[in-house]
């Protein structure tokens, strides 16, 4: 699948409508009882990006955004500001935001993880798009130096350690990361009138699986 590897600007993405979404297939039996399953193991976010249009230069950028990707065709960076850090939204990340999981004494990749929890419940949602520089890794109690002792690839979320870490050694993680997304329309309707207006277009994101 065709992705490339830039952010929609972060100034657009401000102001967005969107969130994660499920899909729950509802069987009603005779009886008035429900049955319930779903087909998606993680969530797919989706976003309106046209609401974060706040002039005419705005519209400028995101056509020509639109035309680099060739409307649904490539795959971008998206910047969803509702949930886009491994720990509270108010605070920068630290090395033991996200515990990602534990060393075997062989594994050196991880797959960066972001866990949501609720009372007993928990749900774990792969990080593919982490932003590069951001993140930082420990293992235990210890920060570990990026470079030295872990590299990070920021297009797949995965961290390497140099070595791998000692069996039954929990391994953490704080980072920024990106939404994986395409646009989900292939035109984009706008007139500067209506805009002028306080109308802005309709322009749909949607997260994409990689």
């Amino acid at each position: 699948m065709a992705f490339h590897e830039v952010r929609f600007p972060a100034t657009l993405s401000f102001g967005s409508l969107g969130g994660p979404q499920r899909r729950t297939d509802v069987v009603t039996l005779a009886n008035g009882f429900e049955e319930r399953n779903t087909p998606w193991a993680h969530s797919r976010r989706s976003y309106d990006a046209g609401l974060g249009m706040r002039s005419i230069d705005d519209l400028q950028v995101l056509i020509g955004f639109f035309e680099a990707r060739m409307g649904q065709m490539h795959a971008f960076r998206w910047k969803d500001w509702a949930d886009y850090k491994s720990g509270r939204a108010t605070l920068d990340p630290v090395f033991d935001d996200q515990s990602i999981g534990y060393g075997d004494g062989e594994s050196r990749d991880f797959q960066i993880m972001k866990t949501y929890r609720s009372g007993e419940q928990m749900y774990r949602r792969p990080i593919k798009k982490p932003v590069a520089g951001s993140v930082k890794v420990g293992v235990e109690q210890d920060e570990l130096q990026e470079g030295l002792d872990y590299e990070v690839n920021a297009n797949t979320g995965i961290i390497t350690f140099a070595h791998p870490p000692d069996p039954n050694m929990e391994i953490y993680a704080g980072y920024e990361f990106d939404v994986p997304v395409r646009f989900d329309t292939d035109r984009i309707l706008t007139s500067v009138e209506s805009f002028q207006a306080g109308q802005v277009p309709s322009v749909p994101v949607i997260e994409v699986r990689i």
